[in-house]
């Protein structure tokens, strides 16, 4: 070998070494070291993703053929972790305060997992982070308020723990928030204003309260999808709810409203919505005719309440109708003929009210209609609303 090719060998040889040296900074390593130190030896399998963070290795080394080979992603240099994605591998621990030095994390998932223990302030040190799913593990305590700093954040699911207490009255502050899933938790109080730039908003199975007010959905132009259900609302649903422009999915089932007002939408105004579910609540009064005026509604359901009067013709006249739950209310009259048609094309029931000419037959009116002597008592021997 000549002494020149030695020497370009030599050069590739130290390139190579430079490349493979510890690059990670070492806040970085130290927080990781703190991460894994924070979740019990025994929860961690020899196949898991964590098994593999041997710190006898630099995290951002590629390739990572025998250590750190899932859960850690790093910045296109090897200099900054970026994500933490972690497998399902039934971890148990709590989440370290010093998280909060991985400052350029844009991603942490540690969902499906034993996690316990509240959720550290310190993680609002995270400014570039974009994605945060704690989903389906055991976080306790309130959520944060320092948690609304993260001006960054997109997409928030702390689905399916045990959060209690209030929202913070700062979550607005999200400026950037698109979806925020908190379902399955035990959350009270009533809604704050929310993050103007929501899509999606996912609270159900809380024990949130009191009416919806118009300043809690304020300015949320772009949101498309309310996911409420099985909380503790109560009071009437206001006409604006539903001209929310961008609005799409509505579930309010399983919760104690006693009214609701719907406007005809307008341009601009509501005619987005393509399925409502506002069952098993305390509505009273006549089943909303300006549900029918939404152009594209698909799915309405109304379903265990305590309506009465006829059900409105217009249902019959929507096109875009296919599924009507109205059983389980004190409707009477006659149903729409366009109903029971078979070319309607409509599926659900009108069964459990006290409708007349809605035979067994057709499959729409089942399950069976009210005995006459219940229909008496609930209009008061035929005069009046249905008493509650």
């Amino acid at each position: 070998m000549s002494h020149l090719n030695f020497l370009l060998l030599l050069q590739f040889s130290l390139f190579f070494i430079n490349l493979v040296q510890a690059l990670t900074s070492p806040s970085d390593i130290s927080a990781l070291k703190a991460f894994k130190a924070s979740i019990k030896p025994s929860s961690i399998p020899s196949w898991s993703c964590l098994a593999s963070w041997d710190f006898t290795s630099d995290p951002c080394t590629l390739p990572h053929r025998i250590h750190f080979t899932c859960g850690v992603t790093c910045s296109p240099d090897s200099t900054r972790v970026t994500q933490i994605t972690l497998d399902p591998a039934g971890y148990s621990g709590t989440l370290t305060p010093q998280i909060s030095q991985l400052t350029h994390l844009s991603t942490l998932d540690l969902s499906e997992n034993s996690f316990f223990g509240p959720i550290p302030s310190s993680i609002s040190s995270l400014s570039y982070l974009q994605i945060l799913t704690l989903r389906s593990n055991s976080f306790s305590g309130s959520l944060t308020p320092s948690i609304t700093k993260l001006k960054s954040l997109e997409s928030l699911d702390i689905s399916h723990n045990f959060l209690t207490g209030f929202l913070p009255n700062s979550m607005a502050s999200l400026s950037n928030l698109r979806r925020l899933d908190l379902s399955f938790n035990k959350i009270t109080g009533s809604l704050p204003r929310l993050p103007p730039k929501l899509l999606e908003l996912a609270l159900k199975s809380n024990s949130l309260s009191g009416p919806l007010s118009k300043s809690s959905f304020d300015g949320l132009s772009q949101l498309e999808v309310v996911e409420l259900s099985q909380n503790s609302f109560s009071g009437t649903l206001q006409s604006w709810f539903f001209l929310i422009p961008s609005l799409q999915q509505v579930d309010l089932a399983n919760n104690s409203l006693t009214g609701v007002d719907i406007a005809r939408p307008g341009s601009g105004r509501g005619g987005e919505l393509v399925a409502v579910d506002l069952s098993f609540n305390r509505i009273e009064g006549y089943a909303p005719a300006n549900f029918a005026a939404f152009p594209r509604l698909s799915s309405l359901s109304v379903r265990y309440n305590r309506l009465r009067g006829k059900i409105p013709v217009e249902y019959g006249k929507n096109k875009s109708l296919k599924r009507l739950y109205l059983d389980g209310n004190f409707l009477n009259g006659q149903p729409p003929p366009a109903l029971l048609t078979g070319s309607s094309g409509i599926s659900g029931s009108l069964g459990d009210n006290c409708l007349q000419g809605c035979p067994s037959s057709a499959k729409l009116c089942l399950p069976s209609q009210k005995s006459n002597a219940i229909c008496k008592q609930a209009y008061g021997g035929g005069r009046g609303r249905p008493r509650s």
